[in-house]
């Protein structure tokens, strides 16, 4: 009852703070909260919702979290997200061997899901240093997804995406970048010692988890897969628009 009360408080308090805001600001349904007299910017309310999630007790960076809300913010008001209740943030600034994917539901300021992910076969070993948007370069592509459809293939059940970002990730459907579960991704390989698995470029997601995760975040929802790289981060046009 307690935490159910005070999921209630934060929810209000966040839109009350986010009423007060100069610039457009939308709710997890898409719509435009209207402004009023005292400005609150867009990064406060971030800052605010970072804090409130405790996201730096579960390890994800705040300018991840930032850059994500803005972008997701963005995409609202551009009208490209279909289920604007989550957003789900790949943090690839962290090692594979921690739990760098955070599923976040908005409409009511909830932590969903804190699993691992893992990144391309030529973006790295531990750590993501290299990115492409170029069919069979193996690596990840960073930035901005929107969700599609279910389907079962070669790896199992799995979810379509497609990139957002011209020349960063738009590739990402021609080239099958899709989430599903896979053996080499989990717990189990840090009790072995050994470093997480690579994919061929999907953020693929412990087999035991990815049916709960395709089934929450399908069919419209934002994905954002970040790293602090300069090239991205200044090249992203929507990060800067």
């Amino acid at each position: 009852m307690r935490k159910f009360i005070a999921s209630i408080f934060l929810c209000c308090l966040f839109n009350l703070l986010a009423s007060f805001t100069s610039s457009p600001v939308f709710d997890a349904k898409g719509s435009e909260i209207p402004s009023r007299d005292y400005v609150v910017s867009a990064a406060e309310n971030a800052s605010y919702l970072y804090i409130s999630l405790g996201l730096e007790s579960i390890g994800l960076s705040k300018k991840a979290f930032e850059y994500a809300y803005k972008g997701y913010q963005y995409l609202l008001g551009k009208k490209l997200i279909g289920n604007s209740t989550y957003l789900t943030i790949c943090d690839f600034g962290q090692p594979s061997s921690k739990k760098r994917l955070y599923l976040i539901d908005l409409s009511c300021n909830e932590v969903v899901m804190n699993t691992y992910v893992a990144h391309g076969r030529n973006s790295g070993l531990d750590y993501a240093t290299r990115f492409s948007n170029r069919p069979e370069s193996l690596q990840s592509s960073l930035g901005f997804y929107v969700t599609g459809q279910t389907y079962t293939g070669q790896n199992g059940f799995s979810l379509r995406m497609q990139g957002l970002e011209r020349g960063i990730n738009d590739k990402a459907y021609e080239r099958a970048i899709v989430i599903h579960g896979a053996d080499y991704i989990g717990p189990e390989k840090l009790q072995s010692g050994s470093y997480m698995g690579r994919s061929h470029g999907c953020p693929a997601v412990p087999a035991s988890e990815n049916v709960t995760l395709i089934n929450t975040i399908k069919n419209g929802t934002c994905l954002f897969i970040y790293h602090p790289a300069k090239t991205y981060l200044t090249g992203s046009k929507i990060l800067n628009g």
